[in-house]
């Protein structure tokens, strides 16, 4: 009996990490380009993206925008 709820646990756990990565990786993506195009173009994008303000890194910006984000949709 216990091996089939810890069979149960881990394809639930599977699972919510697949789902929390499908929408990780489409929303990084997403922030990532308007990030660039706000660079290349000399706009303040941090000021755009919640979680994002106070980084000097844009890799740990976006990341930080992007949980932001899942945070709000869970």
């Amino acid at each position: 009996m216990s091996e089939m709820m810890n069979e149960t646990n881990n394809s639930f756990s599977l699972t919510e990490k697949m789902s929390d990565l499908l929408i990780f990786v489409p929303c990084f993506i997403i922030l990532f380009a308007v990030a660039i195009l706000g660079q290349l173009v000399g706009i303040h994008w941090r000021k755009w993206l919640s979680g994002a303000e106070d980084s000097q890194n844009i890799f740990i910006g976006i990341k930080s925008a992007v949980f932001t984000f899942m945070s709000h949709i869970n």
